[in-house]
């Protein structure tokens, strides 16, 4: 193996992670690599080294994926990350992936994409802000203890999420459900006026799927009624670190949108 081949060896991860993300699947990720592989190969110059940059290979790829004409994206996935980045201008969509999953300067990206340095700074500007703006959560706090809901809320908002609002029984919770479609509540156990939170939680599911974490003193009530499937338990005294791991997890998983499906007893 001589030193070019080599050293397109070494890139070949990096070119498969972004084909992937550029392509959308796997499989047309690594067929655009290989094709990839093979215009180096046979290449008059057997590849030349200054075709061995990262960023020109990079540039290859965008051009043999641009090559035969205008294509469909890979239908959106139920991943919000991809779901966000699927909504951003083709363009946009590549700067950010070259500078945000590949590492690369913005100038070396902008010279990727054949744009001026400072038109990639305004557009991946515009791209970071419309991506944080997808994956912004919505959360409803559903707790009687207003010092804990304060807590919480703090927490919440410490991370660039919303909270639509605090309910302290099982009727202002549907309320504000039903005004503001949250994406994620943080469910207490024992609610004012004898309400409780399971029943909250399962009434939501069958309006529609509602995911739930529950931070409550009785961590083992869902066990003992066989209801672990509605959601994850923080115990209290619980701290920050437990909260915001626990909402990361829950926003960036995929979950089922159609409420009939989600609503099925078990």
């Amino acid at each position: 193996m001589d030193q070019n081949t080599r050293h397109l060896m070494e890139h070949l991860p990096y070119l498969r992670r972004y084909a992937r993300a550029l392509t959308g699947t796997s499989v047309q990720g690594d067929a655009l690599v290989t094709r990839t592989l093979e215009w180096f190969l046979e290449s008059p110059t057997g590849g030349a080294a200054e075709d061995l940059s990262r960023g020109s290979l990079y540039r290859h790829l965008n051009q043999l994926q641009d090559s035969a004409g205008p294509k469909e994206r890979a239908p959106v996935t139920p991943h919000p990350v991809e779901a966000a980045l699927h909504s951003l201008d083709e363009m946009d969509r590549r700067l950010y992936l070259l500078v945000n999953l590949e590492d690369l300067p913005v100038a070396d990206a902008a010279a990727v994409l054949g744009i001026p340095p400072e038109e990639a700074v305004e557009r991946l500007n515009h791209a970071r802000e419309s991506v944080r703006a997808k994956l912004a959560a919505v959360i409803l706090i559903v707790e009687d203890d207003a010092i804990i809901a304060f807590d919480l809320a703090e927490t919440v908002r410490g991370m660039g999420h919303t909270v639509c609002g605090n309910a302290a029984t099982m009727d202002e919770a549907l309320t504000l459900a039903a005004k503001h479609t949250p994406t994620l509540a943080l469910m207490d156990i024992r609610l004012a006026e004898g309400d409780n939170g399971i029943e909250v939680a399962r009434e939501l599911r069958r309006q529609r799927f509602l995911p739930v974490i529950f931070v409550t003193a009785f961590p083992n009530e869902l066990s003992k009624r066989g209801l672990d499937h509605l959601g994850p338990v923080i115990p209290k005294p619980f701290n920050r670190e437990q909260i915001e791991q626990a909402i990361t997890r829950a926003v960036f998983t995929p979950h089922p949108e159609d409420a009939s499906v989600a609503g099925k007893p078990h």
